[in-house]
């Protein structure tokens, strides 16, 4: 497949603002990073869990979108649901995604996000529907 070239720009996104940084994208998956500071706190100094949904469906799309034929296709969010496992107060936390399911309209995700320490996190699944482009 081709090698991974981000085509869309994050600059004034979600991404930029929680500091998403994304590490690797292959046909087996994505890898992406955040850090866990005031960005990403809610009010009791912890990981906020809406910071860890947004980190997983950004590495669902980005590896959707890097498997669907760009002339042709396009994918967006359908379906994601999170289950918090362990409070972060600091630090970075990494989402490793892959693909459990490659249809011709959807697509569906699983992302562990994981500690320095590899502790998980956070455990996601995420839809994604792969639309064909309108002429």
């Amino acid at each position: 497949m081709r090698g991974y070239k981000m085509d869309y720009n994050v600059k004034n996104t979600l991404m930029e603002a929680l500091g998403i940084t994304v590490t690797s994208v292959s046909n087996d998956g994505v890898v992406a990073t955040m850090p866990v500071d005031h960005r990403t706190h809610q009010p009791f100094g912890l990981l906020h869990g809406g910071a860890s949904v947004a980190l997983a469906e950004t590495a669902a799309s980005i590896g959707a979108y890097y498997l669907v034929d760009h002339e042709i296709e396009t994918c967006v969010g359908l379906e994601i649901n999170a289950n918090h496992i362990r409070g972060k107060k600091s630090g970075t936390v990494t989402a490793h995604a892959k693909p459990v399911h490659r249809g011709k309209t959807t697509m569906v995700w699983e992302i562990k996000i994981v500690d320095e320490e590899n502790e998980l996190i956070c455990i996601s699944r995420c839809t994604m529907a792969v639309l064909k482009k309108k002429n």
